[in-house]
């Protein structure tokens, strides 16, 4: 009898586009148990009321640059993340519900729907796709979080990511972008 290990988050949202992507894409998000990566990461922020009370309800990192240090626990309920930016830990926590990739970020939840995309000058690269939001369990009108963008990709065989969210009437939240060593 041959037990077979449970698919890592990626692959199986992905299905066979997992295949397609580059060498530290594939190993930062095909590994299970707790790793730690490290790496640089800049931070830029909206300075409005608004802004800063959408950053606070999602505990969005505050701007800046420098290092960035990553751990990331898997296991087959989905994956626990710390993101440690200048100290302090933006935590969240990803499962496939539905075809979709749930993130779980303070007071939110959202609903990717993740492709793999070519980006020119990186190649193949896993570009997320807001499909819902939901604020303490109540749904948010999706129209709001279309400029709500995030990418992985390998460029000089790093991973790299680059993650913005700007909201009508309100402007730029957070646009969060750097690299991980992945080895």
């Amino acid at each position: 009898m041959t037990i077979t290990a449970p698919q890592s988050l990626y692959r199986q949202l992905l299905a066979a586009r997992f295949e397609q992507l580059p060498p530290t894409l594939r190993a930062l998000h095909d590994r299970s148990g707790c790793r730690r990566y490290h790496g640089k990461v800049e931070v830029d922020r909206g300075s409005g009321i608004l802004s800063r009370l959408c950053a606070w309800a999602a505990q969005l990192p505050a701007p800046g640059r420098g290092s960035i240090k990553v751990e990331i626990d898997a296991d087959a309920t989905g994956e626990r993340w710390a993101r440690v930016f200048a100290g302090k830990v933006m935590r969240s926590r990803l499962w496939a519900s539905r075809s979709l990739l749930r993130e779980r970020l303070g007071l939110l939840v959202f609903a990717f729907r993740l492709d793999v995309e070519q980006l020119p000058g990186a190649g193949p690269a896993v570009v997320w796709h807001v499909a819902r939001v939901s604020a303490l369990g109540l749904p948010l009108p999706l129209r709001w979080f279309a400029g709500v963008t995030a990418r992985e990709y390998e460029r000089d065989h790093r991973y790299r990511f680059d993650v913005a969210a700007k909201l009508p009437g309100i402007g730029l939240v957070v646009h969060y972008r750097g690299w991980l060593d992945v080895d």
